[in-house]
């Protein structure tokens, strides 16, 4: 698969084209947009077989295997959901004339905060996702009175009629990234897109187009291709009015300060950022996981640690939700037993194929930085296994684990002292805020004898985590791939500290002001949920699943529960 590249025509062209038909989209009526939606929902569901298919042959799996479930559960099938919810979001607004949240939706938090009660969001969501709920919290500012004039803001009556192009610098690990993206800028914001593919994942393009072929029928999508000599003359191009990228914060300062140190830092002094127009952004983060201590049996010790191992062992880790810091009590009588059941999972995971540039050096670098480090298996040729660096120490605030992402199969931990669970909760997350670079998603692991005991102090941490998603008990990866929620940063970065990004994408609701989404989920569940890398059949329930977003039926369900029972 070499790399595709659109020459300087072909980019001009793109965005003309965008442009002759930017007002067009801005003004079509919403039974079309609904209209859209059906179509790409159909056309996602055809190519979907053949993105799973070419996920797996870039990233060395056997798509007939398990292990393939991780190319359908965050590639089509989120993709779909996506699509699904949109269609239901503006129908409510085609049917009210505005997108109403329902009174008995909105609370306050324990904590005073004005919260939006998003899913379950049906009947079915209950069903396939027991015991999972997610709560948007609002940024200051919005209470019960301002809640619904700060919501779906490109639906209102005194919207604007002129058009947006917006450019999408589309990620190269996770296939939904790219044309969920997309769907946020055309679907939400209300721009037409050109979407630059990202060089490891370009065999995608193709795909997507013809998943969404209405949309580039009619002038209002366009993928192109290249690299980052592309990606800078689409950034400066006249035609374009607005800019969204997922990657790295090296990589957004690049684009908007400079190519080299020493530019940066004077266009910093200045005040003089390369690209004027708005940028919107979802970069990285040092993923942290605590762990709040309790007495653990062994079945909720050996489901937990599969969650923990699922989170390092999806995509190699090369994702921006993977956790790289586990957080744990170092008076917690199970902390090694815990930890210790983590590196057995890990260690039967084979190793993975370093297939994101730059992978093999990250980790190379993190474990020769620690004598502890540990390869919990023996990998071959261009492979990586899976690693850990435990007992870090916590007093080191310029260590690389704390800074850096690893972007590789490799879980860090340190342990906190403290003179109880509750200082431990309390010292933990101000450790996450305070030394951990990133405040994308962070995760908390808490037993329900413990949150009845400490009651008020798991209430103050979540309020206090500084992060875009918080998931209690689950993989934060679970609210991405969900889709209500805004996925984003925590809410205050700036062009010139823009740490893991400004805005959000997904919000199928719309909210303008989020403030962070919180995830809550069972400590333990029956069936092992399907993005377990210890489940044996995700990649039969990942396509199931995403026949069943694509047209919702309790006759699509028996079909569900049997694959994902796992025999």
């Amino acid at each position: 698969m070499g790399a595709r590249r659109s020459d300087p025509g072909d980019l001009d062209t793109a965005v003309k084209v965008l442009a002759d038909h930017k007002d067009e989209w801005a003004r079509l009526l919403i039974p079309d947009r609904i209209d859209f939606l059906h179509k790409c929902i159909a056309g996602m569901l055809s190519c979907a077989d053949e993105i799973a298919a070419a996920g797996c042959e870039a990233k060395g799996l056997d798509p007939a295997s398990s292990r393939a479930g991780e190319e359908w559960l965050s590639g089509p099938l989120p993709v779909i959901r996506n699509l699904r919810l949109l269609v239901e979001s503006l129908s409510r607004i085609h049917r009210d004339g505005y997108l109403a949240i329902p009174r008995d939706s909105v609370v306050r938090a324990p904590t005073g905060e004005l919260v939006a009660k998003v899913f379950p969001t049906d009947p079915f969501d209950r069903v396939m996702y027991p015991g999972v709920r997610i709560d948007v919290w609002m940024s200051p500012g919005i209470d019960e009175a301002t809640l619904q004039g700060s919501v779906a803001s490109a639906y209102r009556a005194d919207r604007r009629t002129e058009g947006t192009v917006a450019l999408v610098l589309g990620a190269g690990n996770v296939a939904s990234i790219g044309p969920m993206d997309v769907l946020y800028k055309l679907f939400v914001e209300g721009h037409v897109v050109v979407l630059k593919m990202h060089p490891v994942n370009d065999y995608l393009g193709p795909l997507v187009e013809r998943a969404f072929r209405p949309l580039v029928d009619a002038g209002y999508l366009r993928v192109v291709y290249g690299d980052a000599a592309e990606g800078q003359y689409l950034v400066h191009h006249a035609g374009v009015d607005e800019i969204h990228m997922t990657g790295s914060t090296a990589v957004h300062d690049r684009i908007v300060w400079g190519d080299t140190p020493e530019e940066q830092a004077l266009r910093r002094a200045a005040a003089t950022p390369k690209v004027t127009r708005r940028i919107t952004s979802e970069l990285g983060c040092v993923t942290p996981t605590i762990v709040v201590p309790g007495r653990w049996g062994d079945d909720e010790i050996q489901y937990q640690a599969e969650n923990v191992a699922t989170m390092v062992a999806h995509s190699a880790s090369c994702t921006c939700t993977s956790t790289q810091l586990l957080v744990t009590w170092r008076g917690w009588p199970q902390r090694q037993a815990f930890l210790d059941r983590i590196a057995e999972i890990l260690s039967r995971y084979p190793p993975r194929l370093a297939y994101y540039p730059g992978a093999a050096a990250r980790y190379a670098s993190f474990m020769d930085a620690y004598p502890q480090s540990r390869r919990l298996s023996s990998p071959s040729g261009s492979s990586l296994a899976c690693a850990t660096i435990y007992d870090l120490d916590p007093s080191r605030s310029s260590d690389l684990a704390l800074r850096e992402e690893a972007w590789s199969p490799i879980v860090v931990e340190t342990a906190l002292e403290a003179r109880d669970d509750a200082e431990f909760l309390s010292r933990a997350v101000d450790f996450c805020n305070d030394r951990l670079f990133g405040t994308l998603s962070a995760g908390l692991i808490v037993q329900p004898a413990a949150q009845a005991r400490l009651g008020s102090h798991i209430d103050r941490a979540v309020a206090a985590l500084r992060y875009g998603t918080v998931a209690v008990n689950h993989w934060s990866a679970v609210s991405f791939g969900l889709g209500v929620a805004p996925w984003g940063a925590y809410p205050g970065h700036t062009l010139d500290e823009v740490v893991s990004g400004i805005g959000v994408v997904h919000n199928t609701l719309m909210f303008d002001r989020p403030l962070k989404s919180v995830l809550w989920g069972p400590f333990t569940s029956s069936p092992t949920p399907a993005w377990f890398v210890t489940h044996r059949r995700s990649h039969i329930v990942g396509r199931r699943m995403a026949a069943f977003e694509a047209s919702p039926s309790w006759l699509r369900l028996p079909g569900i529960a049997v694959a994902a029972a796992r025999p």
